[in-house]
């Protein structure tokens, strides 16, 4: 009967701790990171950290011992040993501290927060790292589009007008005068080009992350990750085990050489951890924001400078877009008149409002770019 008992409380613990041990990661999750995440090489180290260090608070410890005890049958009488006879003794078992599930649970948690966290804050160091040129991909690509819309009719205008000088029909001065602006909008297309290689040398950033968002996420995961530090101190005071296992006692006749044992153990220095803890995560809390050179202080200072940024350029928009609707207005009127100076006089202008078309694409987008990462004003 106690044989039965005692492999039956076994055998429902190796079932629990198999129950209890954490699942492999769905196929693809790490071993197939998005280009964009450049936090998974850290996230995958802080979880083969977390599942080490878990696999030994989830799985129970062997055990085994062999000494010599006093046994067997006690005697009376001057110069005997009341407690028998030194007697060989053999143990072997199984020992698992049930608080371990808890420990393993919370170590898995605290790696997930931290991966977070890491998360979080490469997103914060490429916002950093793009400067004041968060957000500019995106309008330099729609100035590109528009000059390489435009470009080819221009080249087509200076053409035709060295034709014209051939005929007499317009002086070298105002070839020249079309030339220098062309070479302008070529000297615009080269300059986007170089800007638009340079940048996507830097790390990107999704469109639309706001960074008040990322940096709020960054400071939660900190704070998860030091709440789960102090879980684990405050349960380092905690110990429940249960032994069982084989106990022989060689040359004493025993009936059954088996055991079991439940052992609750509770550190009384548990009592002072929790206002320690508390001023721990305060402490972290405080350290995180007070410093002058952390990734918080510089996104507070590039936020700061992309909301005058913005503030600009939604004003230089507006004019932008005003000179445009005159240019276009102007040109519309100048389309029922046929002479050769309002000829040259029109390609003047689309030269200038191929330019203005172009900045107004830029202005445009960099806008939407740094209000989608800035979000809402606050009033």
């Amino acid at each position: 009967m106690r044989m039965t008992v005692t492999c039956g409380a076994l055998l429902s613990l190796a079932a629990r701790l198999a129950l209890a041990q954490p699942a492999p990661p769905p196929a693809g999750e790490l071993t197939s990171p998005s280009s964009e995440d450049r936090a998974a090489g850290y996230c995958d180290f802080v979880r083969g950290v977390g599942s080490a260090e878990a696999a030994l608070e989830l799985a129970p410890e062997l055990f085994g011992a062999f000494g010599v005890v006093n046994a067997g049958e006690a005697s009376g009488g001057a110069g005997t040993t009341p407690l028998g006879d030194p007697t060989p003794r053999v143990t072997a078992g199984l020992m698992y501290d049930l608080v371990g599930l808890y420990r393993g649970r919370a170590i898995h948690k605290r790696a997930e927060a931290d991966c977070r966290r890491q998360r979080a804050m490469t997103v914060l160091e490429s916002a950093i790292r793009q400067g004041s040129g968060l957000g500019e991909q995106a309008a330099l690509e729609a100035r590109a589009r528009v000059l390489e819309k435009e470009l080819p009719n221009a080249e087509a205008l200076l053409t035709s007008l060295r034709n014209d000088m051939k005929q007499g029909l317009v002086t070298l001065e105002e070839l020249n005068a079309v030339q220098v602006r062309l070479d302008g909008l070529r000297q615009l297309s080269s300059n986007t080009q170089i800007a638009r290689e340079r940048l996507a040398a830097r790390p990107r950033i999704q469109e639309g992350q706001r960074l008040e968002s990322v940096l709020n996420e960054l400071r939660a995961a900190d704070d998860q990750l030091e709440s789960y530090n102090g879980a684990l101190r405050r349960s380092r005071a905690w110990r429940v085990s249960v032994r069982g296992g084989y106990d022989e006692l060689i040359d004493v006749d025993q009936d059954l050489p088996l055991f079991g044992q439940l052992t609750l153990s509770y550190n009384l220095g548990h009592l002072w951890q929790g206002s320690a803890n508390a001023r721990a995560r305060e402490g972290r809390r405080r350290a995180t924001l007070d410093d002058v050179s952390g990734v918080p202080q510089r996104i507070n200072e590039l936020v700061a400078e992309l909301r005058t940024v913005h503030r600009t350029e939604e004003g230089r928009l507006r004019e932008v877009s005003t000179l445009v609707s005159d240019l276009e207005a102007q040109l519309q009127s100048m389309d029922a008149l046929q002479t050769r100076e309002v000829r040259r006089f029109r390609g003047y202008l689309m030269m200038e409002l191929t330019r203005l078309r172009a900045e107004q694409a830029y202005l445009r987008a960099h806008v939407e770019s740094l209000q989608a990462f800035l979000g809402a004003r606050s009033p």
